[in-house]
């Protein structure tokens, strides 16, 4: 026959062909990657072979990608000093689709072998080569094999259902690529743009990759990741940080964990000291770089790690992932879900680690990343308690440093059997409550809860170890059993239950529907009053996260309690129900409450009732 006579391709090729060039590939820059990839296949089986044998054609030619543009033409030429391919190889390689000489290659290799080398091996599904469709107008793929008898062979294609091979010429071992581009792909005519996608997605080949006539090569080609640990220096660990997410700031810390079985993983991940990016991140949306054998597969991978971990920045890269034939994004299996669980545990441990050994780092971290942290324990259903010992506060006892559960636990009181906690708008009015009172008064150490993601988390953080979380603000709260403190002043006399009867009714009568019920209350001491929940009402956390979320929130009805010793009441009894003092100080009583429970609408209204009573003070 003769040489230039056109071929069928194998398969409903024309059809096949239109599915690959318009549905396979989402994004048309993918096509270099592929023909990068397959360039380093062929470099890594020409590696293999010299291993044994040094007779091939020039053996001591470097193992090299090279990429050249003719901007006039639009024309990108791309080369490589592989294996190269003989006229057979070419029309079976190139004609039939899905037809893949990197995985024939595997299967005629010897188990034996090294496996970290065949690790280079990228592509194995055969269809990433007709990716340059996309692009092209047409495509020339001109090869010599590595065998120095072998002859050189053009092979020539549009795209369409044919193809043609014929004989050629070519000094140098390997294979040369031509790509006369579309009207509407000419972008990639640039040399500057070549050398953006190779640093996105190619960045990483083993081999350099030369663009123009630039003796620089453009790609890294070590993958820091694929490193052992203890070959890297902390400067090398920090320097890809700041080129991964071209952050001005070293990173709190890093994960670098590789591993062979049962999955041979490679992962770097960092915490960054901020998680708000800076205006010239790189990083645009949460999720790990996702890389097989070095290749960039997919920029934003959320599949790795849970959602409460997402400010965290890095790299993984694995052999073991189902990708997709286009590889461009990862098939959902049991696999993903397997080394999700490895990286989380491995992040899990390093903060561990952290919060024991870096106490002052683990503070700037938490300061930084508790809110993550926090929605893990109010949304995460299975694996909440892992995030349980990350979880700081402050507390009544040390209310500037921040305690841990556990701190908290080993504190307790011999009698104690709860964690009491309080929430509140502020530390200062949270220092102020009287809900407080009882337990400043024995010496109970209170959880402050101000942040508030606190709410939220209280939603999955009912207990730690043995002991059950208990709001101090609960009107079923069951109070320690404390012995008095030596040299405690007695508490003043209560009134006369008569006295407290009538206080109450004129409490009611004036508050009216604004409160649910007035009562005495045995659990202040410091405190005039307090607002608790009615029975059978939402509770306390359930009430402020409505309120954050604005869902149909309106200031609740609550049960204001009066401490009958206080001596504000006694001479508040005293005085006429009816005049204008008596009935300033309940609406301020009231109100006050309202403001230290952070319930308050309208704060500043209180103003001219406050100045009213300066003034009466005054008289």
């Amino acid at each position: 026959m003769a040489e230039n006579k056109p071929i069928a391709f194998k398969a409903e090729i024309k059809q096949l062909l239109d599915i690959l060039i318009h549905s396979l590939y989402t994004d048309r820059e993918i096509f270099l990657r592929e023909l990068i990839s397959n360039a380093s296949d062929a470099l890594t089986q020409m590696d293999f072979v010299m291993l044994t044998d040094r007779s091939v054609l020039d053996p001591d030619v470097e193992l090299a990608i090279c990429l050249s543009v003719d901007e006039d033409e639009k024309i990108i030429t791309i080369s490589d000093t592989g294996v190269g391919m003989t006229r057979d190889e070419l029309t079976t390689n190139l004609g039939t689709i899905a037809q893949s000489g990197a995985q024939a290659f595997l299967n005629a290799t010897d188990e034996g072998v090294d496996q970290q080398q065949l690790a280079d091996v990228i592509g194995q599904f055969g269809v990433g080569f007709y990716s340059v469709f996309m692009v092209a107008e047409w495509v020339r793929v001109t090869s010599r094999s590595f065998k120095p008898r072998a002859k050189t062979a053009t092979w020539y294609a549009t795209g369409e259902d044919t193809f043609t091979v014929e004989a050629a010429e070519k000094e140098h071992r390997g294979t040369t690529i031509e790509i006369k581009l579309k009207e509407d792909t000419e972008e990639f005519a640039n040399e500057s743009r070549l050398r953006d996608i190779i640093k996105k997605h190619s960045d990483y080949v083993r081999f350099p990759i030369y663009v123009g006539d630039a003796e620089e090569q453009t790609n890294r080609q070590t993958a820091i990741w694929r490193q052992a640990p203890r070959e890297v220096e902390n400067g090398e660990y920090n320097e890809f940080y700041k080129h991964l997410t071209l952050d001005f700031e070293d990173p709190i810390t890093r994960v670098h964990f590789v591993a062979d079985a049962p999955l041979r993983i490679f992962s770097l991940l960092y915490i960054p000291t901020n998680p708000e990016r800076n205006m010239f991140s790189l990083r645009k949306e949460d999720g790990l770089k996702l890389y097989a054998r070095k290749v960039l597969i997919q920029e934003y991978t959320t599949d790795l790690l849970p959602p409460y971990f997402r400010f965290i920045q890095g790299v993984v890269d694995s052999e073991d992932l189902p990708l997709n034939v286009s590889r461009e994004t990862v098939q959902a299996t049991a696999l993903m879900g397997r080394i999700k669980k490895i990286l989380t545990g491995q992040v899990t441990k390093q903060l561990t680690t952290m919060a024991e050994k870096e106490p002052e780092k683990y503070a700037q971290f938490w300061q930084a990343f508790s809110p993550f942290i926090k929605e893990g324990i109010a949304s995460e259903q299975s694996n909440r308690e892992s995030l349980y010992p990350f979880v700081r506060f402050h507390t009544t006892v040390h209310p500037e440093s921040w305690v841990s559960l556990k701190d908290y636990v080993e504190r307790m009181k011999t009698d104690q059997d709860k964690i009491y906690y309080i929430l509140g708008d502020d530390d200062r009015s949270v220092a102020r409550s009287p809900h407080l009172d009882y337990f400043r008064k024995h010496g109970y150490e209170v959880i402050t809860l101000t942040d508030p993601m606190d709410s939220f988390m209280l939603l999955g953080l009912r207990e730690f170890g043995d002991y059950q979380l208990q709001n101090v603000a609960a009107p079923d709260l069951e109070l320690p059993v404390a012995e008095g403190t030596p040299g405690e002043e007695p508490a003043p006399e209560a009134l006369p239950e008569k006295d407290f009867k009538k206080l109450v009714e004129c409490f009611k009568e004036q508050l009216g529907e604004r409160i649910t019920d007035v009562r005495a209350s045995d659990r202040l001491s410091d405190s005039v009053a307090r607002l608790v929940d009615p029975e059978g009402s939402m509770d306390q956390e359930m009430q402020r996260v409505y309120r954050l979320m604005d869902r149909d929130y309106e200031v609740p009805k609550k049960v204001l309690e009066l401490n009958p010793s206080h001596p504000m009441l006694t001479r508040l009894s005293a005085l006429p129900a009816d005049e204008k003092l008596s009935t300033a100080v309940i609406e301020q009583i009231y109100e006050s409450a309202l403001l230290i429970e952070g319930l308050h609408p309208d704060p500043a209204g209180m103003l001219p009732r406050i100045q009213a009573l300066m003034e009466a003070a005054l008289r």
